[in-house]
């Protein structure tokens, strides 16, 4: 008899297995003992590590002593430190899965995790003991982690927020995942053109391969997009069907906790075709058609935030948001089957929180998952799902919620359209029954806007959707609840909005970028490092020691340490000398307009031109002054682009002009990091957060400044208003006008304008100085300053002289070494609430009930 062959299923993978972890102590496979005499336990000591290490160079790399470089070598000792976290990932996943307890999983398209190895070290508690093993073998451990590439998955304050609260959710024993994607090239890498200009490349961050990911072949998704849906009578279900399947294939990230053995897991998907090469169309001569389906599966993750100025780049967006929600979900359904626990438990079992509305669809599709597959009615669905979702937003900007054209969706996900016209219908007619007759409030909460083409928008179906919605700063979260979540505060009532200040992991942002501080600290406190790491609070304890000279000495000199580290680095870089005596006042944040990178950027040209008028007598009594910017502007962002020209060419007016570099010089440093914060943020005498006063729902690096002791300049915004709360306002520097007066303001610019030149005739001056020339051809920088000279969105006239003001206080406070050192103390001792470690307890506590397991 002659075999046959589908021949649909040549070149599709096989079909994954099941994945099951024993939930039994009875052993499941083989001899017991001859399995538990080879299993390995963490290398603790510095034979066994150099041994691992040594292991991995000899058969992971095939290389030997006579040819490793220091690439080689940090991949041997990254190796050796990911077996180390494999036992222990291995442990707690095992322990996860035999305590059947509630987990969390943490939804974010970014996760900004920066260098892996000297976090795994400090958490691991071993880093002193790779470090010798290294020198054995004849290398240095921080050269070895000055070649490790940052992650390019994420870009900015979203991303960073999500690591942080990995490795506290590891720190603090909660059962906790985090899923995103495995962006093949990043965001991009930021170059800067000689005139200027940010260009953007591929972030080839996977050149030399990633020794902290596991790749899991075997555990994949099919996923499905275009075809036709089609209904099956009034049972609410549907068929979905044709189109265009793709794979997701997952890849593993070892999260460890500090001072504890519970290791949790970030899962990124990466697209894959389901058959990569068309060999008829090869043989046929189409070479291009041969490549299209893999060229087409592979683009959904080659990078993160495509631009989406075009209607191509839009679907793309959409198409990465549907695959990576689709599948995560199927993966933990999977994993909740695996428990035998019947469906209507899922919500009991699983809490998943959507960072942001990236992952809102995660919200249509359990629904089809549920109905479709599952044959749930709609109403024990809908409520699963309701009990399920928990939704963070991070915005009060409306040009920054995310819509998306309901013909493209139709388009893309048919059946999820059916479903959000469905949810639509069902949550519309109860805000009819409560309001009825009130048409304004039903266009306003309808997931649908109205209009040519209609739009989905994202906010209102996770509030929709979500058991609870919180804000992460509490001026942010009660401008969400008065603003654009106002109506469904007035329908669902208060109880269901609510904040969680964010936070920050002291682990990464003082242990390990401020190793000098971090050993001051746990002298002057004599406490060990795992005491105070976890429990931040303890810092205060700092304040006993703050009129002690002594101290005050120690604590000056890390600072002068870190920042000739930071000098150190732009002479290698951009190969200029800095002057390490000045203040340094440091910006770095993704270019928005909101965050009025702009306003810095005129203040300092006002200081250069008021350095310029004064006479060389005048000019040594003015306190010298170092200015740094770093962050990327979006590819498609035309204004922070041009924000970036303008920074850098200035800066190459003022650091040339003899007459004033030796009292203020100003540096953009380009293709912005995690590992560059990390030298940053501990050089850091000032640092500026200036957003326009309601626009920051709270940032964090503002948060990472203070703990390292830098003082803060800023508006009343965001988690400013709670840092000074906690370290007194005698020790931030306030200005600008106040959230209230903001709306007022704009009105009074459309209505009734006045000209800059009377409102603030120094802003004027500045304004001119630029259009003139001064730096370059003036007519380039114009779109630029018309949003400044035009309808000045963002109040930047408005606050120029108040900011101006702020900047002299800083000066003559500055002046005081002294007490600027007293109060560079005081700001670290009170930072203790904003460790990401109490943000995440509060989310586990109050939004998903899930309690921490302790991993044996």
């Amino acid at each position: 008899m002659t075999s046959t062959i589908d021949t649909k299923e040549i070149g599709k993978p096989k079909r994954q297995r099941r994945h099951v972890r024993t939930l039994t102590e009875i052993w499941p496979l083989g001899d017991e003992k001859t399995w538990k005499e080879g299993i390995r336990g963490v290398d603790a000591d510095v034979p066994s590590i150099s041994k691992s290490i040594v292991n991995h160079v000899q058969t992971s790399l095939a290389r030997q002593a006579y040819n490793l470089d220091n690439l080689g070598a940090y991949q041997a000792v990254a190796l050796s430190a990911r077996d180390d976290l494999i036992v222990n990932w291995n442990d707690t996943q095992l322990q996860y899965s035999r305590s059947s307890q509630k987990r969390a999983y943490y939804f974010s398209l970014e996760f900004l995790m920066g260098r892996t190895l000297d976090n795994a070290l400090l958490n691991l508690g071993l880093k002193n003991e790779f470090s010798e093993s290294a020198n054995k073998l004849g290398f240095n451990l921080e050269d070895l982690i000055d070649c490790e590439r940052d992650a390019a998955l994420g870009n900015g304050g979203l991303g960073r927020l999500a690591a942080c609260y990995l490795d506290s959710s590891a720190s603090t024993e909660l059962p906790m995942w985090g899923y995103g994607l495995r962006y093949k090239y990043g965001i991009f890498q930021q170059l800067i053109s000689s005139d200027g200009s940010q260009l953007e490349a591929p972030d080839p961050w996977l050149n030399n391969t990633n020794p902290w990911e596991l790749p899991r072949t075997d555990v994949t998704v099919d996923i499905r997009f275009y075809g036709y849906a089609e209904r099956i009578g009034d049972s609410g279900k549907a068929i979905w069907s044709g189109g265009q399947e793709v794979l997701a294939v997952a890849y593993d990230v070892m999260i460890p906790g500090y001072h504890t053995k519970t290791t949790n897991n970030l899962r990124l998907w990466e697209s894959k075709p389901k058959r990569g090469f068309d060999l008829n169309s090869f043989n046929a001569g189409d070479y291009e058609q041969a490549v299209q389906a893999s060229n087409s599966a592979e683009n959904i993750t080659a990078v993160l935030y495509p631009n989406d100025n075009t209607m191509v780049g839009k679907e793309l967006r959409l198409k990465q948001q549907y695959f990576w929600t689709a599948a995560s979900l199927n993966d933990m359904m999977r994993r909740f089957k695996n428990q035998g626990k019947p469906i209507e438990e899922f919500s009991d079992y699983v809490a998943i929180q959507l960072n942001d509305t990236h992952p809102t669809l995660a919200i249509p599709e359990l629904m089809r998952l549920l109905i479709d597959e599952e044959d749930l009615p709609w109403d024990k669905a809908w409520t699963i799902v309701t009990n399920t979702f928990f939704f963070t937003n991070h915005t009060v900007l409306p040009e920054a919620l995310e819509k998306w054209p309901v013909p493209l969706v139709q388009h893309l996900l048919p059946r999820h359209m059916q479903i959000i016209f469905d949810i639509n219908m069902h949550f519309l007619q109860q805000v009819e029954h409560k309001f009825p007759g009130d048409r304004d409030r039903l266009a306003r909460m309808s997931i649908i806007l109205e209009g040519t083409p209609q739009y989905v928008r994202m906010a209102n179906l996770a509030c929709i959707g979500s058991r609870k919605v919180n804000g992460v700063a509490e001026l942010h979260s009660e401008l969400v609840k008065t603003t654009i979540l106002k109506d469904f505060v007035d329908f669902y009532g208060i109880s269901k909005f609510s904040n969680v200040t964010n936070g920050i992991t002291p682990r990464r942002w003082l242990d390990q970028c401020n190793p000098l501080l971090s050993n001051l600290i746990t002298e002057t406190l004599k406490l060990k490092k795992e005491v105070w790491l976890k429990d931040l609070f303890k810092l205060e304890g700092l304040l006993q020691h703050v009129d002690d000279p002594t101290f005050q000495k120690k604590w000056a000199a890390v600072k002068q340490s870190n920042k000739e580290r930071l000098a150190n680095h732009v002479e290698n870089t951009l190969g200029i000398k800095v002057n390490t005596s000045a203040m340094f006042d440091v910006q770095i944040k993704r270019l928005h307009e909101y965050k009025r990178q702009t306003l810095n950027l005129l203040g300092v040209v006002h200081r250069y031109l008021a350095l310029k008028a004064m006479t060389p007598e005048e000019r040594k009594k003015v306190n010298p002054r170092v200015v740094f910017f770093a962050g990327k502007a979006a590819p498609g962002y035309y204004i922070a682009k041009l924000t970036i020209r303008l920074i850098v060419n200035v800066a190459r007016v003022i650091n040339a002009d003899p007459d004033t570099s030796p009292y203020l010089e100003m540096f953009f440093l380009p293709d912005y990091s995690v590992s560059l914060a990390e030298i940053l943020i501990p050089a850091s005498d000032l640092s500026q957060h200036i957003s326009t006063a309601g626009t920051e729902a709270s940032g964090t690096s503002n948060m990472k400044f203070c703990l390292n002791g830098g003082l803060l300049l800023g508006t009343v915004d965001g988690a400013n208003i709670e840092i000074a709360e906690e370290v007194g306002e005698s020790n931030v520097f306030f200005f600008g006008h106040l959230t209230p007066a903001v709306d007022e303001l704009r009105h009074q610019h459309t209505y009734h304008p006045v000209p800059i030149e009377k409102k603030s005739p120094a802003l004027a001056a500045v304004l001119n100085e630029i259009s003139a020339g001064r730096f370059g051809d003036g007519g380039t920088y114009e779109p630029l300053l018309n949003t400044i000279r035009q309808g000045d969105y963002y109040l930047i006239t408005e606050d120029f002289d108040s900011y101006v003001q702020a900047l002299s206080m800083v000066d003559a406070a500055y002046q005081d070494r002294t007490e600027w050192i007293k109060k560079s103390i005081r700001t670290s001792a009170k930072m203790g609430k904003f460790s990401s470690d109490r943000a995440i307890l509060t989310y586990a506590e109050e939004y998903w009930n899930v309690e921490p397991i302790k991993v044996q």
